[in-house]
């Protein structure tokens, strides 16, 4: 959560704007500054130190071979005194010292340590698996060779290795916290730990040779000598036969015979202790602005109501001559709205990745180096995944972002949603905002790669599919019902989130609700309630996030009027790093300020 500093953040950011100076102090920031981004950069450093897998996902091999583990009370009381040092050292430095851009840095820095700080107060520890994922599932994923760990020398399969046994510890330290959470009354819903069981039945199998953990075993890159193969597997197959596979047993064990009839039958995050504060404290980080779950769930009943009118607006347009839920059916049934085979899923997203790569310079100058790719979810986690996800490109260009695409089920991967999906999870939305913003060497390495601001990431993706029709996308009034249907699930989440978390909803309930106000596939809609109910508050801030990017172009373009330049707004929203959104509406205005007819006005 980002919220004790924010309103100072609002009043720093507008030094950007570039207030006059001292000519005796014209230096003084110069000097200061050098030794606030050693600093930065020293933080840095500790920080990969402490989270070696952080580095291996930005394509820095120097702890390839590390893990930490992060379950015990001796880490967590270690935690606690890092923030408390950082916060302590802050103080060596005045933010008046600062030039205007390491102000801000100053001041989110700040802003991310206090309310680190200020979470400690609730312990997510003690629930550290759900539906959507957890250690034995990251594990698997890195260990599959299809995901951050990298497998292309002898040295990359033995670093491996060595991280896997490393972390076997954890899967133990995993089940002791659950049992914490168990005697506290802190535990995740039953009817969602019912969905981790078939996740970890495929994971804890009995033959190394079957396990997801073999798969770079199967075959080697050129690079690895044959000679060390066989080296590399027995070493493998030991491991995995010997502590990994019988820890996975272990916590599907423990999950399928203790855990879930002893997890609590509510669903609402306010039934947990402390709950309702421990809700309040998400909200605010999701959305970085004061708003309560009454506010957001009004504003989130008035945006169905309209975006509902304009479903109306295309039934009428194609012809449909049923009512609103008859064509909802349609669109459910209807065999030409969806594919058949899930390749032929992937290769229609990577055709739109061509397609879309072309359209973009309509509307932006700047553009990421990195490249994405469009790859289906993996197998295990299918099921219970969300329909579609972005993963950031490694930040020395050795791997590209991934759009990932759920072909668990065709049904909920409509055609219509196709062109909207691709706006938002790879160009313009996810894979320009990430990738731009590691690739910016004038940002700190920290608000490169570990800031993340929920309200400013989601909110622009959402506001970037609502590009498509200036980028010469949705001519197919099917594709622009895709755009509705995306944009109503936004404004759905607003409802669901705040009814079952601070209005009593129950999962039905939020189930039923969503069922009667779009055309979603009721396994999509199962999935994306049962994600609110694990992740409470981070759903918020796709559609505040989007409204308040939205409102600051419509200002923009009134005070700008023809002189207004759609590329230049997007540029400043692009190369401000992750920011909260009361800052980043002042530096927008501030490159308002700045335009020639606002100087002339």
């Amino acid at each position: 959560m980002r919220r004790r500093s924010l309103f100072q953040l609002a009043a720093l950011s507008l030094a950007i704007r570039g207030l006059p100076a001292q000519a005796d102090a014209e230096h003084q920031p110069v000097k200061v500054g050098i030794r606030f981004h050693a600093w930065l950069e020293a933080q840095w450093e500790g920080a990969l130190l402490r989270d070696p897998l952080l580095a291996t996902s930005l394509g820095d091999p120097r702890y390839n071979d590390r893990f930490v583990d992060t379950t015990t009370a001796a880490w967590r009381a270690t935690d606690r005194r890092r923030i408390e040092v950082q916060l302590e050292s802050l103080k060596l430095f005045k933010p008046e010292e600062l030039a205007p851009a390491d102000q801000l840095s100053f001041a989110i820095m700040k802003s991310d340590l206090e309310s680190d700080l200020e979470g400690l107060r609730f312990p997510e520890w003690m629930m550290p698996l759900n539906q959507l994922g957890g250690l034995p599932s990251f594990l698997a994923q890195m260990g599959s060779g299809k995901s951050i760990q990298p497998f292309r020398s002898s040295k990359d399969y033995d670093d491996w290795i060595k991280r896997l046994g490393r972390a076997v510890a954890s899967l133990d330290g995993l089940v002791a916290n659950m049992r914490e959470g168990v005697k506290a009354g802190v535990t995740q819903p039953r009817a969602v730990m019912q969905k981790v069981l078939p996740q970890l039945q495929a994971l804890a199998v009995t033959a190394p040779e079957k396990s997801l953990f073999w798969e770079p075993f199967k075959s080697f890159p050129a690079a690895v000598p044959a000679a060390e193969r066989k080296r590399l597997q027995a070493a493998m197959r030991k491991l995995l036969a010997g502590q990994v596979l019988p820890a996975y047993q272990r916590v599907l064990v423990y999950v399928r015979d203790d855990y879930i009839p002893q997890a609590r039958a509510t669903t609402a995050w306010a039934d947990l202790p402390d709950g309702q504060a421990w809700y309040a404290h998400r909200v605010r980080e999701s959305t970085t602005v004061a708003l309560t779950a009454d506010e957001i769930h009004a504003m989130g009943l008035k945006e169905v109501a309209r975006i509902k009118g304009e479903m109306e607006g295309v039934r009428r347009e194609v012809g449909f001559e049923g009512d609103l839920p008859a064509f909802f059916k349609h669109l459910q049934e209807d065999p030409r709205f969806y594919f058949t085979k899930a390749e032929d899923l992937l290769e229609g997203y990577r055709r739109l990745q061509k397609k879309i790569n072309t359209l973009t310079p309509r509307l932006f100058d700047i553009h990421p180096k990195a490249d994405y790719e469009v790859r289906a979810v993996e197998a295990f986690r299918a099921e219970s995944a969300p329909g579609a996800s972005y993963e950031e490109p490694a930040a020395d260009g050795s791997r590209p972002g991934v759009f990932y695409v759920n072909t668990f089920n065709l049904k909920a991967q409509p055609i219509f949603g196709m062109e909207t999906l691709s706006l938002h999870e790879a160009s313009p939305g996810h894979h320009f905002q990430i990738a731009i913003a590691q690739e910016d060497q004038n940002l700190p390495k920290f608000r490169r790669y570990a800031t993340n601001y929920t309200a400013y990431v989601e909110g622009w993706a959402l506001y970037a599919e609502s590009l498509g029709k200036e980028l010469g996308l949705f001519t197919d009034p099917y594709q622009w019902y895709g755009r509705l249907s995306d944009e109503q699930l936004r404004a759905m989440r607003l409802v669901v989130d705040t009814g079952l978390h601070a209005k009593g909803w129950t999962r039905e309930q939020a189930i039923r609700f969503m069922l009667d106000n779009s055309s979603m596939a009721e396994s999509d809609i199962t999935a994306e309630v049962e994600r609110y109910i694990v992740w409470p508050g981070q759903a918020l801030g796709y559609k505040i996030g989007q409204f308040e990017i939205s409102r600051l172009r419509r200002e923009a373009e009134s005070q700008l009027g023809d002189k207004f330049d759609i590329k230049g707004f997007h540029r400043v929203v692009l190369t401000a790093g992750q920011v909260p959104l009361p800052v980043l509406g002042d530096l927008v205005q501030a490159w308002v300020a700045a335009q020639p007819a606002a100087a002339a006005g």
